[in-house]
């Protein structure tokens, strides 16, 4: 990417928006500088809405659940939610979140088990060194303005702004991911790069490592991320030799050494049910069908990707020729084969979801910024016309979100509107003055107006609306009850969030279940949603059960996409 990385800068452009390139000049000075200015763009991208989001269902509660079921038992091999084994993912990530919740007991963060945030932490910390990463593996292919603009297009991006937020395996996940492919490149450019000095054993250090790391977070996956970028430069070169320099046959030996003890423990105590839910229920079954209603036909990356990769998925288009003219030189190479392989790969399997593409997008990010950095965009009207992009995007989610606070949430808040008029109007200037200004100062305008729409949908109107957290108003309700020890059922309404919530025995069940655990001891809490009531009623009039009823919850359900009413239901004392 030699001649995407030198340009001369047009000083003749008028110097709006020269405090956003300011800081890109800070940045640029020394690695220390970019790497505080990088952190300091994440925490300020990342953490609206962190802390007061209550747990998101499904995926976020079920991870947080078998978390909070090793620190409560202690047994820190099996995974399991309730009573049922959790097997669709190895232990990475639980270990984790478990790590971040002792720390916070040591700390005193009250009610540590179910404080949600501490949980996400591995997700935060991830989501801000896969930044990091990417500015060190970007240093590799371009300068380091360069790699400064491509961290910044994925701290900015809306997927990692979202998975940042979640305790899932996602954001570590696209960490090791970083880490390996960066170190894999090093390795491949010095080969064509004569004079190269070797690194002796510190990239196949940090590339196998990353590797175990990623096993331990989602099974084989991570070979696939590097195994195909790997595969096809050896076709593309007719020569494997480079692979050598990766040390393969201590470097297998050292992730055998880190992840097989787990792996052992795990068959010893599950037999083969490990692999048979991991492998062959989850992974092989993804392939070939679409699991819990998350099929897609080919194409559905390439279309998401122009919201998912927001602000930077209109620079793209435009960096494409340039990408194009130099596909064969080394760089461009590798991050082609990074991204193209794998991409194709997962638009082929039927399961999709938009963060199963996300560690291809650091390369797009790389090649993106050398082509802006080089001056070398393509000034094209009908893709420059694509950087309306800028300005369309912020509108559609602020006002969709202000619009779904009024009619799902029920409520009114003048609050958020000052942020979404923010967003909007930097994202109208970066599309506005692009022409004249340049692609650095509208990226980093748009940057901005990612992070005011961060605000304005996590910080202030998420958190507001209750409605889609009846989970929390549930276990509010048995809380204040007084109870000594209380316990609840629940019927029709059965998302982890609530057992997370309300405690790791709650009974997820039908209506009938429910009036038999209310019979069973006084002060217990049964949540019937409006379409189980009857049911309720009639096995209550059976049994002869004394109860109190309660208030009733209007609310929405996330994952079901629909309005529901949940009812209150507690049992009396014996007479």
């Amino acid at each position: 990417m030699a001649e995407m990385t030198t340009t001369t800068r047009d000083t003749s452009r008028p110097q709006r928006g020269r405090g956003l390139l300011a800081l890109l000049d800070f940045a640029r000075e020394s690695h220390t500088r970019a790497a505080l200015f990088l952190v300091a763009f994440c925490l300020v991208a990342f953490l609206p809405g962190f802390f007061q989001i209550p747990p998101v269902d499904r995926d976020e509660a079920r991870f947080a659940q078998a978390t909070k079921q090793m620190v409560e038992s202690g047994d820190y091999v099996d995974i399991r939610f309730q009573s049922e084994v959790r097997y669709k993912k190895p232990v990475g990530i639980y270990w984790l979140q478990a790590g971040a919740v002792k720390l916070g007991e040591k700390l005193g963060v009250p009610q540590a088990h179910t404080t949600i945030w501490l949980y996400r932490i591995p997700s935060l910390l991830g989501a801000i060194g896969s930044v990091l990463l990417t500015y060190w593996a970007a240093l590799a292919f371009a300068s380091r303005r360069a790699a400064v603009l491509a961290a910044v297009m994925m701290a900015a991006s809306i997927l990692l702004g979202v998975e940042a937020r979640l305790a899932k395996t996602d954001a570590m996940q696209l960490l090791v991911s970083v880490a390996a492919l960066g170190a894999m490149a090093r390795l491949y450019l010095s080969e064509h790069r004569p004079g190269a000095a070797d690194s002796g054993w510190k990239l196949p250090a940090i590339f196998w490592t990353a590797v175990a790391g990623g096993v331990l977070l989602k099974g084989p996956l991570i070979l696939m991320l590097v195994g195909l970028p790997a595969a096809t430069l050896a076709v593309l070169d007719r020569s494997a030799g480079w692979l050598r320099k990766l040390r393969p046959i201590p470097g297998i030996l050292w992730v055998v050494v880190l992840v097989l003890p787990w792996f052992v423990v795990i068959l010893m105590r599950s037999g083969d049910t490990f692999f048979a839910e991991s492998l062959g229920k989850d992974l092989l079954a993804k392939v070939a069908s679409a699991q819990e209603s998350h099929g897609a036909p080919p194409g559905y990356y390439l279309a998401l990707f122009w919201v998912t990769f927001w602000p930077a998925a209109p620079l793209v288009l435009l960096a494409a020729r340039a990408v194009w003219l130099i596909r064969r030189e080394p760089g461009p190479r590798f991050l082609l084969a990074w991204i193209i392989p794998a991409w194709i790969v997962l638009e082929a399997v039927v399961t999709k979801l938009p963060h199963y593409v996300l560690p291809l997008y650091p390369a797009i990010a790389i090649l993106t910024a050398g082509a802006l950095d080089s001056g070398v965009l393509s000034r094209n009207r009908w893709l420059v016309r694509g950087t309306s992009g800028w300005f369309v995007v912020p509108l559609v989610l602020c006002l969709a979100a202000i619009v779904g606070q009024i009619y799902v949430g029920h409520q009114f808040d003048l609050l958020p509107w000052p942020f979404a008029a923010a967003a909007m109007i930097m994202g109208l200037l970066a599309w506005w003055l692009y022409d004249g200004d340049g692609a650095e100062r509208s990226l980093m305008r748009a940057a901005v107006a990612s992070v005011l729409i961060a605000g304005t949908l996590y910080g202030l109107i998420f958190p507001s609306m209750t409605s889609l957290f009846p989970s929390v108003t549930l276990a509010e309700a048995q809380k204040e009850a007084g109870c000594p020890a209380p316990a609840s059922a629940s019927a029709g309404y059965q998302e982890p969030s609530l057992v997370f919530l309300a405690g790791t025995n709650t009974l997820l069940s039908d209506a009938a279940d429910a009036a038999d655990f209310l019979r069973q001891a006084p002060c217990r809490f049964a949540f019937i949603e409006s379409r189980q009531e009857r049911a309720f009623a009639r096995r209550a009039e059976a049994i002869g059960l004394r109860y109190t009823q309660g208030p009733r919850i209007e609310a929405f359900n996330i994952s079901g996409g629909r309005a529901i009413t949940i009812a209150v239901f507690r049992s009396e004392p014996a007479q």
